[in-house]
């Protein structure tokens, strides 16, 4: 048992964030090459309130050490899908 009163509260919330992340198949478990650089991961622990202060549920997020990669040892280039306005506008035109 651990020393936090809460940890049975916290251990469910990472059991159900690992579940969370296991059921949308957002990793594999493959052998570590030994001249690879492997990003690291750690856990933000977040309390969610209700309006009158009660404790709502614990929650825990297991988050990426992306700052660890090394450009053009870890990966070459980056990738972030971004919506013109014009394309939005064109899928509201088609939708009306």
């Amino acid at each position: 048992m651990q020393a936090r009163p809460n940890w049975v509260q916290w251990q469910e919330a990472m059991d159900r964030e690992i579940d969370t992340l296991q059921n949308a198949g957002t990793w594999s478990t493959v052998p570590q090459p030994s001249n690879k650089n492997v990003v690291g991961s750690k856990w933000v622990f977040c309390i969610k309130q209700k309006a009158d202060g009660s404790v709502d549920k614990y929650k825990a997020r297991l988050v990426a050490r992306g700052f660890t990669q090394v450009y053009s040892e870890d990966y070459l280039d980056t990738f972030s899908p971004v919506a013109k306005l014009a394309s939005f506008r064109t899928i509201l035109a088609f939708a009306t």
